[in-house]
């Protein structure tokens, strides 16, 4: 496991703890890397409430709850579906913040419109705005489109807790 990004999971862990704030993934294109690189930290179980991996749409419109004409108007790989995403692992979880992601890591799958590399990743977090980032990796390679993905996710949802914060002082 890379270093910087268990470096960053601690942070965001620790952060979680001290505000007791419990965190949940739904992942595509990522397939449980963002939940892997949260649980290795040792003690992450107070923190990390559950995740899901859904890879297809059906895994997304069943698991998640995201409504199947979003998937079906938008493509898998967009930014209603991504905050869909979170916003259902929020709701179907005990968590108080959600990550979410999907995307095109690659090699093969994309079109002119949607490259590979593309990714969306959105953050929902109670009684907040969902959090959206849409990222163009390039054509990196699979793994470090997904090692991005999971920096970028720890990332904004850094930002989603510290407006968590930020809102109850």
């Amino acid at each position: 496991m890379d270093d910087t990004l268990l470096r960053l999971a601690e942070t965001l862990l620790q952060r979680c703890r001290e505000a007791k704030v419990m965190l949940a993934t739904a992942e595509s294109c990522t397939g449980g890397l963002i939940a892997a690189t949260l649980t290795e930290i040792a003690g992450s179980s107070d923190v990390v409430e559950r995740g899901y991996v859904t890879y297809s749409n059906d895994a997304k419109i069943y698991s998640l709850g995201v409504p199947a004409e979003i998937v079906a108007g938008h493509g898998a790989v967009s930014e209603p579906v991504a905050r869909a995403m979170a916003e259902g692992c929020l709701r179907k979880s005990n968590a108080d913040i959600a990550i979410a992601c999907t995307g095109i890591a690659g090699p093969g799958g994309g079109t002119p419109t949607k490259p590979v590399g593309l990714v969306h990743i959105a953050v929902a977090g109670h009684g907040q705005e969902t959090m959206h980032l849409r990222m163009t990796y390039g054509e990196i390679g699979r793994s470090a489109v997904r090692l991005a993905t999971v920096e970028d996710a720890l990332n904004l949802a850094g930002e989603m807790l510290a407006q968590m914060i930020a809102s109850k002082d």
